[in-house]
């Protein structure tokens, strides 16, 4: 019979190279990984926004912001090549006295992270990274439309029309808009650009 049960939160961010696994305190295992209360390299969490909602064509977004180790390289906490990155979350209930998961976790949050942002100020340096729902990907219906020979006789075989659109810096498909966006645009490279100027819209 178990006495005391406690909940626990799991953080899992899956950067290129270096894999974040992070709980609330102590070590726990889950899925054949070990998840401690501080990373070598992105040290423990200073804050996590309140996760908001989308509307019409947004995906639920918010910031986490991490404390990172003292001696990390800065080239190691804000490497442009983590966007895209996948960060889970989940809530999990845990045998006080064993320190062993029960049953399976809840998941909380399955999103990707834009480009992080290193903060240095006096006697502090934090990480912060906006991280959208993995369904921002399905806003992106342009994707793979272009202004090139190959895709365009994917659409009409054997049409040769764009065959000598070369050297055209921006190659958008004919006739394609962007896609509709419910906050301001960015300028911001990548799939998740479109939230990182949510707050001022």
């Amino acid at each position: 019979m178990i006495d005391r049960i406690c909940l626990a939160g799991l953080l899992k961010l899956e950067l290129p190279g270096h894999t974040v696994l992070l709980c609330d305190g102590g070590t726990l295992l889950f899925e054949g990984d070990t998840y401690l209360s501080e990373d070598s390299v992105f040290g423990t969490i200073a804050a996590i926004e309140a996760v908001t909602e989308g509307i019409g064509d947004q995906a639920p977004a918010a910031t986490i912001t991490f404390a990172p180790q003292p001696d990390a390289a800065a080239a190691d906490l804000s490497n442009a090549a983590m966007q895209g990155s996948r960060l889970r979350t989940w809530i999990a209930e845990v045998d006080y006295d064993t320190g062993v998961i029960l049953g399976t976790p809840d998941q909380q949050t399955d999103a990707v992270i834009d480009v992080p942002r290193l903060k240095i100020g006096k006697g502090k340096r934090l990480v912060e990274m906006d991280f959208v729902s993995s369904l921002e990907r399905l806003f992106i219906i342009g994707t793979g439309n272009v202004l090139s020979g190959e895709f365009h006789r994917r659409v009409w075989p054997g049409e040769r029309g764009c065959d000598n659109a070369t050297g055209v810096e921006y190659t958008f498909a004919w006739g394609v808009g962007s896609p509709p966006r419910g906050g301001t645009p960015s300028t911001v490279p990548g799939i998740i650009s479109a939230i990182v100027n949510r707050k001022s819209s």
